[in-house]
């Protein structure tokens, strides 16, 4: 299927109202800009930034330029960015700093925190409004248009429940900022007090290197007692308990999963593929997006959404810093499936009879090889392999 040209966002764009806190889904990444920039010029008090990636490119040059306008202007602006995930130089926000702004950049020592990467996407202003999502600071998921521009999603968040993800930020850019860092325990301990458990509205703060994600524990108890679930992960290699569950769920409801099949990473397709044959089997319905890059994080099971920066793997179980949010209500969930629909309409349907005829033993091979490379090394790592396409 080729590019689509135009930009694929729904008129008017899916929004609720929830629990006193208005949500609304940014589908296309110019819109995504065109927001962000909005959002930045419109700060009163402060602008609060998490980033993995920050790109020294068009759109990184507009997002800064935008930030340092706000610090001039006396907003208090901080940035937190990735040191592995993102590519801007050592000076490129000298002049946020020199405008009164606060960069800092998480870059963990070797040892157990080398393997950590803080994956995150949040923005918060003046403690009112969040978004949240997988898009980045680059040009290609702030585009509709190319052949590499990235599908993704982000949700602008206005309300009551904003105040964790604001006070979350908070504690983590003083322990990413702090000369002498605490420990990892400590940074466990404190970040999962912001993570909830009641409400329609709960925020899933998981990381560093802890065994009880909250998110992770929260989804696999939403698949276990759900009977519909509705899943779009471009990175997809979940652990085997996870697989069996949602393939008890396929055998007793409908289970539907789309996944990529464009990418500038072609071992996460691999490693994804590595887990078909067992999904089909218990009558899992698979999918891979066609139009464009998929970088879209999102699950729907029952009544419930589940979004935010983490992809369905061992790495943002174990070792990534993550943000999801669960969102419990009927009627974005029916709205958040007829997006779903749309995703599949664009998508090629993976039945058993194409996954056999794909599955030969180099391929498998290359798919179980995926699945182990992915799940321990960093994303822009894989994305180095030279592995080619398959159809």
């Amino acid at each position: 299927m080729a590019d689509q040209p135009a930009e694929p966002i729904t008129k008017p764009p899916i929004s609720a109202e929830i629990a006193g806190n208005k949500l609304e889904v940014i589908e296309s990444g110019e819109a995504r800009l065109r927001m962000l920039i909005e959002q930045i010029a419109c700060a009163r008090r402060s602008v609060k930034m998490l980033m993995y990636m920050f790109n020294p490119d068009h759109v990184g040059h507009a997002v800064r330029d935008a930030l340092v306008a706000a610090a001039n202007r006396g907003i208090a602006v901080r940035l937190l960015i990735d040191g592995f995930g993102s590519g801007a130089p050592a000076n490129y926000f000298d002049a946020l700093n020199r405008a009164g702004g606060e960069e800092c950049v998480f870059n963990p020592s070797y040892g157990r925190r080398y393997l950590l990467r803080n994956h995150q996407k949040l923005i918060v202003i003046d403690d009112e409004i969040a978004i949240i999502g997988g898009a980045n600071i680059d040009d290609t998921y702030m585009t509709d248009r190319g052949a590499k521009h990235w599908r993704d999603l982000w949700l602008r968040i206005e309300g009551p429940e904003v105040a964790a993800p604001s006070q979350y930020f908070d504690t983590l850019f003083r322990w990413s900022s702090s000369p002498r860092r605490p420990s990892l325990q400590y940074a466990r301990r404190r970040l999962a007090e912001y993570s909830e458990w009641r409400g329609p509205l709960q925020w899933k703060f998981s990381g560093p290197l802890s065994m009880r994600n909250s998110w992770w524990r929260t989804i696999g108890r939403d698949i276990r007692r759900g009977s519909r679930l509705d899943m779009v992960f471009a990175y997809f290699a979940p652990p085997g308990a996870m697989v069996r569950r949602i393939g008890r769920l396929g055998r007793r409801g409908r289970a539907r999963i789309i996944t990529a099949a464009k990418s500038d990473n072609n071992a996460t397709i691999a490693a994804a593929r590595h887990s078909y044959s067992r999904l089909l089997r218990r009558h899992v319905e698979m999918y891979e997006y066609q139009p464009a890059k998929l970088h879209t994080k999102l699950a729907i099971v029952d009544d419930i959404v589940h979004i935010g920066s983490s992809n369905f793997d061992y790495r943002s179980l174990y070792i990534n810093m993550e943000i999801m949010l669960r969102i419990k209500d009927a009627g974005f969930a029916s709205a958040m499936r007829a997006y779903f629909d749309r995703e599949v309409a664009d998508s090629r349907w993976i039945t058993p009879e194409l996954h056999k005829r794909r599955a030969n033993p180099w391929r498998r091979f290359k798919w179980a090889m995926s699945h182990f490379l992915v799940n321990i090394m960093d994303y822009t790592v894989t994305r180095r392999l030279n592995f080619r396409p398959e159809g």
